[in-house]
């Protein structure tokens, strides 16, 4: 098999052993680099995409609206010819560079799933939206108290000092708002909410006890410390053009932050281009021992070796190449013993969509673009079952001021439209939804059987779509969400069913899920594959349930408890 040590070149493996790999240059995969490094690892990182460089590679990071021939509208024939990657908020003339075209790497949609992807050193860390909050007791414990998915091997008090060690390097801004089930952790200073964002806040204290608004907590230096300044970044300018790439650092980035951080320590190697194939495993030695690569741009092949590996290549490409990575003692993709690997993949559920309008605070305005919203912490749910669906959602809302035609950007002509362009408008107000789905062993990613890519890797099929807990969800969202805006004296209220598919929230995990039962799970405590301990999983592939939080601050939290976990074995000969 392509996986067993027999096929080994034994003269690649004398010039390219490493102390670490790490498979991907996102969020997860630059926690662990830094980790190790600093660490004092010899890591070779291994990106799929093309270099990209804090700074230098930022092409339209300070270009004007004008300056693009478009206006940083996408022309029809981009979107005809791209109708996934198309529907990302964030898809357009400025970051298009950025984003992964449908036809770059096709495939299968057995159910319909929006696959977005970035494609270069640090991912989509550079076009996350940013939103960060920890995970709390009620999450970990959920599986386990309501009977879904299987238990956490971990619990919040795993989780709590390593959600504080990354906090305070990435920098979290926020409020100690004292929400149970939305902890508080180490923030700097907190964006603010605008007037009428304050208005609805005080009427929904008013009117429920189970509820709570605050400012978002997301990845921005509203105020740099010591340490952002170390790492040559510097305080966000609420200019709302983070898709393009940051030029202060304002926010968090692999670029800007960890890989820097890593390659400070003298023992990170970064191979762009690098389109991981498998994970080789040695059935004599019972241990993976490095990777096969394809060269993006030549199609050479390639095998490094390490004692450890991190697959952070983001979850569904992760569960893509742990498929792919088969040996006579893995036949269905290493630690795949049980027929898990690829099921049980979860998502965020962004169907409900509510828009209102405000008449009042005529004299109130907002400063700059601000990065984050009002958020709701979930409270269905949360501390008993409540609902006829399980689990639950968090809200966000933003109000703002549009200047023409109730938020629309309909054209218009004539003198009396362009009077209404340099007028604040009446106040608009947006609210969404971020619902927990429940993982499904239905719902699965898998290799195709003939269709294969341009490096010669299978296609993977997506199989994964809503359920009935989904729409029910979804419809109590709509009727809360529209109840709490009527009660703050919201008129206009129209709810919506955007209908989107799984996927283009982003927000994909699981397929390669922790438990503590090696025939249930494939991932420990630790994040090591049960049946291959030095092989980790740390990206949102491990992810055993979804919660209703964002999910990339957790994604950095155990990357790097795990990432801790492997030096120690090592140093203890363990692996």
């Amino acid at each position: 098999m392509p996986g067993d040590s027999v096929y080994i070149n034994n003269k690649a493996k004398d010039q390219n052993t490493y102390d670490a790999i790490v498979i991907g240059s996102g969020i997860s995969g630059g926690w662990a680099a830094k980790e190790l490094c600093e660490k004092g690892l010899k890591t070779l990182m291994l990106e799929r995409g093309k270099n990209v460089v804090h700074l230098k590679d930022y092409p339209t990071a300070t270009k004007n609206p004008w300056d693009f021939q478009h206006r940083g509208k996408m022309p029809a024939q981009v979107t005809n010819e791209n109708p996934i990657v198309s529907r990302c908020y964030a898809f357009g003339e400025a970051t298009a560079h950025f984003f992964v075209k449908d036809n770059d790497h096709p495939y299968v949609q057995e159910k319909p799933f929006d696959w977005i992807r970035g494609y270069q050193v640090g991912g989509k860390s550079l076009l996350w939206a940013r939103q960060t909050q920890r995970w709390s007791p009620y999450e970990f414990e959920a599986p386990a108290r309501d009977g879904f998915a299987v238990d956490w091997p971990i619990r919040y008090a795993d989780m709590a000092p390593w959600y504080s060690h990354v906090e305070t390097f990435a920098g979290i801004s926020g409020n100690r708002d004292g929400v149970p089930n939305l902890p508080d952790g180490e923030f700097l200073p907190p964006w603010e909410l605008n007037c009428v964002e304050k208005h609805i806040q005080q009427k929904i204290k008013e009117n429920y006890s189970d509820r709570q608004v605050i400012i978002g907590r997301c990845a921005h230096l509203t105020k740099p410390r010591e340490i952002h300044l170390q790492q040559g970044r510097g305080q966000c300018q609420a200019r709302s053009l983070c898709e393009r790439g940051c030029p202060f650092g304002g926010y968090f980035s692999s670029n800007s932050s960890t890989l820097p951080w890593a390659q400070k320590t003298g023992n990170l190697e970064l191979r762009p281009d690098s389109v991981v194939h498998s994970v080789l495993y040695d059935s004599k030695k019972n241990k993976a021992i490095g990777v096969r690569v394809i060269d993006a741009i030549t199609k050479e092949e390639r095998e490094f070796y390490a004692r450890i590996i991190f697959v952070n290549a983001a979850c569904l490409n992760t569960n893509l190449i742990l498929l792919n990575s088969i040996s006579s003692r893995f036949p269905a993709g290493i630690g795949n013993d049980h027929g898990l690997l690829g099921r049980f993949v979860a998502f965020h559920n962004y169907r409900g969509s509510i828009t209102a309008s405000y008449d009042g605070f005529h004299d109130g305005y907002y400063y700059g673009r601000r990065p984050t919203e009002a958020f709701i912490p979930a409270f269905r749910n949360v501390f008993k079952q409540q609902t006829d669906f399980l689990r639950g959602y968090l809200a966000y809302f933003g109000a703002s001021r549009i200047g023409w035609q109730e938020g629309t950007e309909s054209e218009g002509i004539g003198g009396h439209w362009k009077d209404s362009l340099t007028e604040p408008g009446n106040w608009w107000i947006s609210m969404g939804m971020q619902g927990e789905t429940i993982p499904k062993y239905n719902n699965h990613v898998r290799l195709s059987q003939d269709k294969k890519d341009a490096w010669g890797i299978p296609q993977l099929v997506t199989s994964v779509e809503y359920d009935e807990n989904d729409e029910k969800m979804k419809n109590d969202f709509l009727t809360q969400g529209a109840e709490m805006l009527d009660k703050a004296g919201c008129k206009n209220i129209v709810t919506q069913d955007t209908r989107q598919a799984p996927g283009l929230d982003i927000h994909e995990m699981g397929g390669v899920r922790m438990g503590k039962d090696p025939k249930t799970s494939l991932l420990n405590e630790w994040n090591q594959l049960h049946a291959c301990k030095n092989v980790f999983v740390t990206d949102g592939a491990c992810m055993t349930s979804v919660g209703n939080q964002n999910p990339s601050l957790t994604f950095m939290a155990i990357t790097a408890r795990a990432a801790n976990h492997a030096v120690d074995e090592l140093k203890k000969q363990n692996l």
